[in-house]
């Protein structure tokens, strides 16, 4: 008789629920009814959805680029000052100002970790978020360090990478400076979105690429999608479609590693790990096996 399985109580694993068949849900369909249904069901981001499952279908796609950013800005600003203050016990920050940009980041955010814990400090409207997470995880704390980013070799690959808005904004002086101090952390994830947010309040607008290999890539609020498909006498014969949260929640990727490099917590905290990092499907905690 096998030994009962046993479980550590302070160490959590997530679990995803069952992915839809996409791939079976489009084949053979017509292109248009394709384009129209697969951003309807999946629609947290629907004009990035829309934008590459288009191209890729090679049907005409407007110029969706403020779209874009206005889906971003909107997912940004949920997370930013509804959702994720909630778990460090923060009342929700307002969204609305005569300049939201100023409001939410002052002068602006510094270029080092020195200054940031001056600006967490301050007025501006996200200083409490940032100081709450700077002082509940410590250095190489609920980490995920060392993943290649997303390039155009690898798009369409399930292998781990760190295809997430903090890898699109990684240059940044201040995400460098927080990637050596922290590590590729909350605070590192949280800033990656407050920089991608700042930047859309700017002007930035987001562009889908076509690659040579008519892979198609979208920036979107949770890094970037990307689809490739063959069509035959108007109907689809091949389909791969690759998401920000495919990456995320591959073996031995951001959520595994992350998960694992947190310390021995209760359910309510590592909630809030998963929530900051965000996946676009239903994820389920459980203890960890323990193993002796």
């Amino acid at each position: 008789m096998n030994a009962p399985t046993s479980f550590d109580a302070d160490r959590w694993t997530a679990i995803p629920a069952p992915a839809l068949p996409v791939t079976r849900l489009v084949i053979g369909r017509p292109v248009e009814e394709v384009a129209e249904t697969l951003p309807r069901v999946f629609n947290l981001c629907r004009a990035a959805q829309s934008t590459a499952v288009r191209l890729a279908l090679g049907l005409p796609a407007p110029d969706a680029s403020g779209d874009l950013a206005d889906e971003i800005r909107r997912e940004h600003l949920l997370r930013l000052c509804l959702i994720w203050p909630q778990h460090f016990g923060l009342p929700p920050i307002q969204m609305q100002a005569d300049d939201l940009k100023t409001h939410l980041f002052g002068a602006g955010l510094p270029d080092d970790v020195h200054q940031l814990k001056v600006f967490a400090s301050g007025s501006a409207a996200l200083a409490p978020l940032l100081g709450a997470v700077m002082s509940r995880f410590a250095p190489a704390e609920a980490v995920a360090n060392g993943l290649p980013v997303p390039d155009d070799t690898r798009h369409l690959s399930l292998a781990p990478q760190e295809n997430s808005v903090s890898a699109r904004r990684r240059a940044h002086p201040l995400m460098l400076d927080v990637e050596q101090v922290f590590g590729r952390g909350p605070l590192w994830r949280i800033l990656g979105r407050a920089i991608d947010l700042g930047a859309v309040l700017s002007g930035w607008r987001p562009e889908a690429r076509v690659l040579p290999d008519g892979c198609v890539t979208v920036p979107a609020a949770r890094g970037i999608y990307a689809v490739r498909a063959r069509t035959e006498n108007g109907r689809v014969a091949e389909f791969t479609r690759i998401t920000p949260t495919d990456h995320l929640m591959a073996d031995g990727g951001v959520m595994q590693r992350t998960l694992e490099s947190l310390p021995p917590c209760g359910q309510d905290r590592a909630q809030a790990v998963v929530d900051l990092l965000d996946p676009c499907a239903p994820v389920t905690l459980q203890r960890r096996p323990h193993h002796a």
